[in-house]
């Protein structure tokens, strides 16, 4: 198959010939055109006896690009008007990080702890902390004060401190940082210019330790203002009151 040329007499022109590609038994198709196709075997190349052993020698990807629809893209020869070499899927370990869970929500309520846990409350701040029942009774405080953030901070410090897995210690410390240290959030907690400067340096290479120093910050700051004020408070009086035994009647 080649290219015929020739020269127009009367402009000068030279004019150039198309050649033709013809499959034994088809009809003829032009070089860089797609062959009409019937609407009922639309996509199907007819293959005949006098035809078949032609087809196999022809490369598949002509012969796709010859069947490909007027819809078809450019790039792809085996495409259709929603190109599988245009979409974008997502890997299965892209997800779209959450915001984080608050593991102590409003939903972990008093369940009705003893009296002498209670009382135990009242010795150290690490007795309240530690206790489930303790922290959901100090949140409920903090709430009053406005600055529940502060706890929530210091347990989602917590939970990162048990994650292994790097991908998802990333996504958390990103996570941490959105929520209580950028100064646009609105719980951002109270952290000197020190703690958040290394805080800044340890976002470089995000780790379960990221925060430590602003935990350790946030924790001595309830200790030392918010724990008394608690253990003092009306709320942590009526507790008391409402496990303390009700007083044996005097005999008669």
């Amino acid at each position: 198959m080649r290219t015929e040329r020739r020269e127009d007499s009367k402009t000068g022109r030279w004019l150039i010939k198309v050649p033709v590609l013809q499959l034994m038994g088809s009809e003829p198709v032009e070089m860089g055109k797609r062959p009409e196709q019937d609407p009922g075997n639309a996509g199907h190349t007819r293959i005949t006896p006098s035809n078949a052993h032609v087809l196999d020698s022809v490369n598949t990807h002509t012969l796709g690009w010859l069947n490909a629809p007027p819809n078809a893209c450019c790039f792809c020869w085996c495409c259709c008007c929603s190109c599988s070499c245009l979409t974008v899927r997502p890997s299965k370990d892209e997800r779209i990080p959450e915001r984080i869970c608050e593991k102590q929500t409003e939903a972990e309520e008093l369940r009705g702890p003893t009296l002498e846990e209670v009382q135990l409350w009242a010795q150290s701040f690490e007795q309240l902390i530690k206790s489930p029942r303790g922290r959901a009774s100090f949140r409920q405080f903090l709430k009053t004060e406005f600055s529940e953030e502060n706890l929530l901070f210091w347990l989602a410090c917590e939970e990162l401190k048990k994650e292994t897995n790097r991908t998802a210690v990333e996504q958390t410390v990103k996570q941490i940082y959105e929520d209580y240290v950028s100064i646009l959030s609105p719980r951002e907690v109270s952290l000197d210019s020190r703690v958040r400067e290394v805080i800044n340096t340890n976002m470089l290479e995000p780790s379960s330790q990221t925060f430590d120093d602003a935990q350790q910050q946030i924790y001595t700051l309830m200790q030392r203002d918010s724990y008394p004020r608690y253990i003092n408070s009306s709320m942590y009086a009526d507790l008391i009151k409402s496990l303390e035994e009700p007083p044996t009647p005097n005999e008669s």
